[in-house]
Formats: structure tokens, sequence, C-alpha cells
């Protein structure tokens, strides 16, 4: 059943919160939330209010994080301890994170004591590390006990755990021993004890390691979630599939902003302002401007070479764009094979022959497509100038795609900075020389 936000609206104007808190129960959070984010916040709030505080909390989960900010400004502080009190762990660190101090200081002496050390102690990991994504509402057993009593612990516990599939094997010191699924504990002898139905955790993660590569390695073993511990081997919480999921979204839109030359947005495209998307692009822009000028450089210094020979014009946008279209293709697919682990630094020798090899077949190819026309249009002396160089471009624009993003990974910098735009001026730049240089040589023109 599609969610019509004006019923909503219609019903909280005629003051029916009946039917506006069928409604609410009727719908999915998440398509809750995002309908509610169409709206003013203190009108979102006005129709939420309606709703459990349990189907309160579910919702807040699912909101924007900025409209998650402008809507506890329409909160009073019981209500936002309310439904504080009953959010995931990780998702109110998360909402404690984008809190001011003075909310902060408003919100924290309302919650349970335990509440405010779980928060403090989830939203002071560093952000971008597996601490800062994990949850700490995981099921944990001791070894010792039997598969009827670690289901009765289970059981006594799933309403507060953010899964119960698998369980978490602790010993005293809270160190990890290994996990046991549900269906094991379900389907062993009532007595056997939980050690003997144990699995050691070959998979786990380090509280400060990457959260992508979390993950990575949640998508690598393909389990529902990933046990996390500190230096001492002590399980301090799990990463959920779907946080893992939330992780690799955002490293993939902020991949796509930066091979599109776009730095960091604070929000997201739809509810950015135009001041907003202006400085995420104009920086890129301006620097790629006088980036050109090198091109124009280049065909300044040979004008005597193109005087003479005009039909040397014609081509240059077909030579200089396909050494552009190569170095992209070749940029794109290393910047994704980095990102994703598939090749690494020490593969770049290996890399780099293969590169070439498919280079001068791409050359080869296009300049055979090319070359009849430079017959037609200028003679043979210039279509052999023609497929030379596009050959040369095509080979250095693609090795300009593929090392870029290699050299600033060795220099620890983002490889995905190794934009399409960036590579392209580049390749423009090179391309402009290479098809000049080839021209004053063949054709007897001084340089």
């Amino acid at each position: 059943m599609e969610l019509d936000i004006n019923l909503l609206r219609d019903s909280l104007r005629r003051g029916n919160s009946d039917e506006l808190a069928t409604a609410l129960k009727a719908h999915h959070p998440a398509d809750l939330a995002a309908a509610l984010q169409d709206l003013e916040p203190s009108v979102a709030w006005d129709i939420l209010h309606q709703a459990a505080i349990p189907r309160q909390a579910a919702v807040f989960g699912y909101l924007d994080p900025d409209f998650r900010t402008l809507l506890v400004n329409s909160i009073s502080q019981q209500d936002l301890a309310a439904i504080v009190m009953h959010m995931r762990a990780d998702d109110r660190a998360d909402l404690y994170r984008q809190l001011t101090e003075e909310q902060r200081e408003t919100l924290m002496p309302a919650l349970a004591q335990a509440e405010r050390e779980d928060i403090r102690r989830l939203a002071a990991y560093r952000e971008g590390t597996a601490g800062a994504i994990m949850t700490s509402a995981y099921a944990a057993l001791p070894p010792g006990i039997s598969a009827s009593d670690a289901l009765a612990v289970l059981r006594r516990e799933a309403p507060n755990k953010e899964t119960i599939y698998r369980a978490y094997v602790i010993d005293s010191h809270r160190k990890l021993l290994g996990s046991v699924r549900l269906q094991d504990l379900i389907t062993a002898p009532a007595q056997t004890r939980v050690s003997a139905l144990m699995k050691t955790c070959s998979y786990q993660i380090r509280v400060d390691e990457d959260a992508e590569e979390a993950a990575r390695r949640i998508a690598h073993y393909d389990v529902i979630a990933l046990p996390v511990v500190d230096a001492d081997n002590r399980l301090v919480g799990i990463i959920t599939h779907d946080d893992a999921l939330d992780v690799l979204q955002a490293g993939a839109t902020e991949d796509f902003h930066r091979v599109g030359t776009v730095t960091h947005l604070e929000s997201g495209v739809g509810s950015a302002s135009i001041p907003m998307l202006y400085r995420a692009r104009i920086v890129w822009l301006m620097l790629l401007v006088f980036g050109s000028i090198f091109s124009g450089a280049g065909i300044a210094h040979f004008e005597d070479t193109i005087a003479a020979n005009l039909a040397l014009m014609f081509f240059l946008p077909i030579l200089i764009s396909s050494g552009g279209n190569a170095g992209s293709q070749s940029a794109t697919l290393m910047i994704r094979a980095l990102a994703t682990g598939e090749i690494g630094l020490s593969d770049w020798t290996r890399v780099l022959g293969r590169e070439l090899v498919l280079a001068m077949l791409l050359g080869v190819s296009m300049a055979c497509a090319i070359g009849v026309i430079g017959v037609v249009r200028g003679g043979q002396q210039i279509a052999l100038v023609i497929s030379l160089s596009m050959v040369l471009i095509v080979v250095v624009g693609s090795l300009i795609g593929m090392l870029l993003p290699f050299l600033l990974s060795r220099f620890r910098l983002d490889p995905a900075t190794a934009s399409t735009p960036l590579v392209t001026s580049i390749a423009d730049a090179t391309g402009v020389l290479i098809y000049f240089s080839i021209a004053s040589v063949l054709l007897n023109m001084p340089a």
C-alpha cells in the first residue's frame, strides 16, 4: 500500500489521531521517513508524535541526518529522550554525534546511566572506523552453558539485540572465543555445551580498522554480522550487514563525486543548497581551466605547421578526444580495482604490461578506422600523420589513466582523485604535443 503524505496531513488537520496512528502503523518506517522529509520539521513531528514511541524511534533511524537534526529542534527534551531510549545503539550514537553541545547537555541527563555510557563509548570512535559504525546490541554466551540454557538466554535478550541468529561466545574477560548459530542451538541435543557447537571466528575486525574494510569482509564471508574486537581481542560490538551496506553506499557516492571532480558534499544533492554545490564544484573546474592552457600553448607553438596544413585541424578534436576517452576508461577501471582490493600497489608492473599491449591494440584499431578518412580528407601524408598520432595518443592516454591512480595511492592519496576530467585534461595537453610533433617531422615543417 502506497503511503499518501497528504492523507497524513489531512488527518492531522482534522485532529483525527486514531486515523493518523493507524496510517503510521500500516507503513514501513523507511517509507514513513521518506514521506516526512518532504514536510516542514514541525509538521513532520506533529504527525510522527501520534505514533507509539518504538515506532518513532524506528522512523528516526531512517531519517536523513540533516533532516533529523532539524527535527530534533521541534522535539521536547522528554520526547527526545524517550525516542533515544528505544533507538538502536548505533543509530543513537550517530544522532548524538549530530547534536550540538547544548543539545547533548540537555539530552544526556534524561537518559538512564547505561544508555549514557553506551552512547558516549560508541560516539567516541573516530569517524570512518569500524568502531564508529558498530552496535553494542549483540548476543553473547559463555562457553560452558548448555544449548537449552543458551536458548533461554537468547529468548530473554532477543528484544534488545540487533540479531540473535549468531551469538558470540566470550570468556569471563569478554575475549572472543568463537560464535554459534541459532540454528545449531535449536537442533543440538539440549545438554550439548555451547563450546562444542561454536566455531572459531576467522572473520573479525579491530575496532580502529577502516569501516569500508569491515563492509568488504562482510561481503567476502557472506555473514549477517562481523564481530569487532579491541587490541586485547575483547568483543566490543558487531557490525551488521545493513550498516555495512550504508558504508559501501556512502563510499561509492564519495568515489563518484571525486571521479566527477566534486569535493565533499555535507548533504545529499537533493537537499544541498546552491552555495554548497558551488563550493563543491568550483575549485576543480578552476584548476582544470588553467590546466587547459597547456593545450592552447601547444597549439600556439605549432602555428606554422597548422597554417601550412589546415587539414590537420579537422582531425584535432577526434585525436584529442580519443586519448582522453582511452585514459578515462583506464582510470575508471584502475580506481575501481584499487578500491575493491582486486589489485594492489604491488601489481602495477603486471598491470602496466597488460595495459600497454591492450592500448596498442586499441590504438591500431582506431588508427585503421581514421586513416581511411585521412586519405580522403588530406592525402597519404596526412593519413600517415593521423594514424601514427592515433596509436601514440591512445597508448599515452591509456597509460596516464592507468598510472595516475597508482601514483596517488603510492602517496596515500585517494586514487579516485584521478578523475575523468583530470585525466582528460592531462591527456589533451599530451595529445596536442604528440600530434603536431609528428606532423612537423613527417611533413618536413620546423617545429
